[in-house]
């Protein structure tokens, strides 16, 4: 995950003042080490000026130790070997090649830190081997002290370096965590869209085609009353009609409150209709009925209670196969079977209409039908017949946590 521009500006700026902090820290300790180191010690002009710039180039150099750190332990290196052999004061610029060969192996350059401490060691073994006999700059103790402290640092580096690298994994691990959180919540949100948009899909869709029908049969008997023998009956139908649009309406709107339940803000009472299922069948069928379709429902072995998500299921796809029935297939007549089996349910929806053109149901209901039996572990048909078209869908009982949530 990027981070954002001022948080990355706010980061270089850190590093910056960071880097500023040890140069003035490393500046002030050899400064003050020269400064010590002159007492009782004289030097010429030349000497005294190559000696501080050497100094201010050392220290100066660490600002960019970690940017490029094995050229900055160079440099601190060959300051340390101009500045030693010229200079009588001996001050601390020792210690900014030291400050660079810590960077140096911390940020990854171990192989070639250890090389620079070989380096050194080995300078200083042939320098004494050049001295007068008898004469030594740097006697036994100070040369093991020298390769400890070098041995010491690299060591701490080393651990620098791994500490930094397993906080950096654990870092890498929370932010893909975090990642995985943000898909996974995406996830659901859209799957949780999906769902409430194929329930609203097939509440009003099915409402919807039934208030069409209903309405058209009481326009159809109004305009009956102008020549018929009995006005009073033509009224009569045209009222049943209307009253059949008001009761699947009210039942529409019921529905509807229900899907879109789990959008209740805090404290909202819940709906107290019951929710949809496959005891609400015979309603569903008189709802048709009243739309001049004769529905007969069939059931097969012996019924059952269904979890709510599977009962809800069943139900839409029955809703949306009469829904398709009513709009689509100008039958008059339908069967719904309900087969209720050892391992699951099955449906069977058939009408007498004019059936598909090839067989195969192409539209969003009929995909939608498929994808609630597939949520489940089950499966989804359709096919034209001798007299019509058919729905077959199986339900299988056990269902998973992914179809519970699905529906």
């Amino acid at each position: 995950m990027a981070l954002p521009p001022t948080t990355q500006l706010t980061e270089r700026l850190t590093e910056r003042g960071k880097d500023i902090a040890v140069v003035l820290a490393v500046t002030a300790i050899v400064v003050g080490g020269t400064f010590w180191s002159m007492r009782g010690k004289s030097e010429t002009f030349g000497q005294a000026a190559l000696g501080w710039a050497l100094i201010a180039v050392g220290c100066g150099a660490l600002y960019f130790r970690r940017r490029w750190p094995v050229a900055v332990a160079l440099v601190t290196l060959a300051v340390c070997v101009v500045y030693y052999p010229l200079s009588v004061y001996d001050g601390l610029v020792m210690v900014t090649f030291v400050v660079a060969l810590y960077t140096a192996a911390a940020e990854g350059r171990f192989a070639a830190a250890v090389a620079l401490g070989i380096g050194v060691m080995l300078m200083i073994v042939y320098g004494e081997m050049r001295q007068a006999p008898g004469r030594r700059e740097v006697d036994d103790a100070s040369f093991m002290m020298l390769a400890g402290w070098l041995l010491s640092i690299l060591v701490l580096a080393r651990a620098q370096r791994t500490r930094a690298a397993y906080l950096e994994e654990v870092r890498a691990r929370a932010l893909a965590a975090e990642r995985e959180q943000e898909a996974r919540a995406q996830q659901s949100a859209t799957e949780e869209r999906l769902r409430i948009a194929r329930e609203v899909h097939d509440v009003l869709g099915h409402s919807i085609s039934l208030i069409n029908v209903q309405s058209s049969a009481a326009l159809y008997k109004l305009g009956k009353k102008r020549t018929a023998a009995d006005p009073a009956v033509a009224l009569a139908g045209a009222e049943e009609a209307l009253e059949a649009v008001k009761s699947t309406s009210k039942d529409a709107l019921r529905e509807l409150r229900s899907t879109l339940g789990m959008l209740r803000e805090a404290g909202e009472a819940a709906p107290t209709a019951p929710a949809s299922g496959l005891a609400q069948l015979p309603e569903l069928a008189e709802r048709a009925r009243s739309a001049g379709l004769d529905v007969r429902i069939a059931t097969q072995g012996t019924a059952r209670e269904l979890p709510p998500p599977l009962d809800l299921a069943a139900y839409r796809i029955v809703q949306e196969s009469l829904t398709n029935v009513t709009r689509h297939a100008q039958a008059t007549a339908a069967t719904i079977t309900l087969d209720y089996g050892t391992d699951g349910l099955r449906l069977r929806i058939e009408d007498d209409g004019l059936g598909a053109p090839d067989g195969i149901g192409r539209g969003s209901g009929i995909r939608g039908m498929a994808e609630r039996a597939k949520a489940f572990g089950g499966e989804l048909t359709t096919e034209n017949t001798a007299d019509g078209f058919r729905v077959m869908a199986r339900l299988p009982f056990t269902t998973t946590d992914t179809a519970q949530g699905a529906q």
